[in-house]
């Protein structure tokens, strides 16, 4: 089945999970929602249509193959913020918005977020019947994005071009082997005399309910583990998100 493969790399990502508090945790790889977010932006899918967002969710499925987790870093900081009353008087559909206060007006709040230092991840997607966008489309996107895509946060622009590929393969690991060593070619024929980057051999895959129960046919290995995560999107503009389940097969076990 063709599928296209990219890559994600950065010297920092964020892959938001369930926030209590002030305290934003990070998931070790990209969330179904962050990948969408990243198609729709490379193809300039405006946030607040809600339409077009839901049909390029509902027309592919996705998986990852986790290269690296990368070490966590957390940022503790202070952020001022205006009381729910002032908020609740006037609009505010920007942060500079939210800020047209009097200095006096405003509270600090401490703060701290997760990153992922030096993660990196390959990225699979297969269309589904009611896909809007061919693979080439979406291919060409992400070469040139009408966006600027980041890794999670806007602070975290990617290190690396995504370098976007159609592969034909019978499983989701058949097309992320193939992607590799189509890279590896190119690496070694564009810079011979430098040696491979080490460390980024695949070492887990991550997949949804939509590729079937049957692990073997679509992704080629068996799962090890599912778990809960509220990734999926219910409306961007709410900023509201369902569970879902995920699969995930270790290929590297302890």
């Amino acid at each position: 089945m063709e599928t296209l493969i990219f890559q994600l790399q950065a010297p920092l990502s964020s892959w938001g999970e369930v926030a209590v508090g002030e305290y934003r945790p990070s998931a070790e790889y990209p969330s179904q929602s962050a990948l969408h977010g990243l198609l729709g932006a490379a193809l300039g899918v405006d946030r607040d249509d809600d339409g077009a967002q839901a049909s390029l969710r509902a027309g592919y499925r996705l998986a990852v193959g986790v290269l690296s987790q990368g070490r966590l870093m957390r940022d503790y900081h202070t952020a001022q913020v205006p009381s729910r009353t002032d908020l609740k008087k006037r609009p505010h559909a920007t942060r500079r918005d939210e800020l047209s206060l009097p200095k006096t007006d405003l509270n600090t709040i401490l703060s701290s977020r997760d990153y992922r230092q030096g993660a990196a991840s390959l990225v699979a997607v297969q269309m589904l019947a009611n896909a809007p966008y061919a693979l080439a489309q979406l291919a060409e996107a992400l070469k040139i994005p009408k966006f600027v895509l980041y890794l999670g946060r806007k602070s975290c622009p990617v290190a690396a071009p995504l370098h976007p590929c159609i592969v034909s393969a019978d499983t989701i690991s058949a097309a992320f082997s193939d992607y590799q060593e189509a890279l590896s070619a190119l690496w070694l024929q564009h810079v011979p005399k430098q040696p491979l980057p080490t460390g980024l051999a695949l070492n887990k895959i991550a997949w949804g309910d939509d590729f079937g129960s049957d692990d073997s046919s679509t992704i080629g290995v068996q799962r090890d583990l599912s778990i809960v995560r509220k990734d999926q999107v219910i409306t961007r503009q709410g900023w509201q998100f369902a569970d879902r389940s995920e699969h995930i097969a270790l290929l590297v076990k302890d």
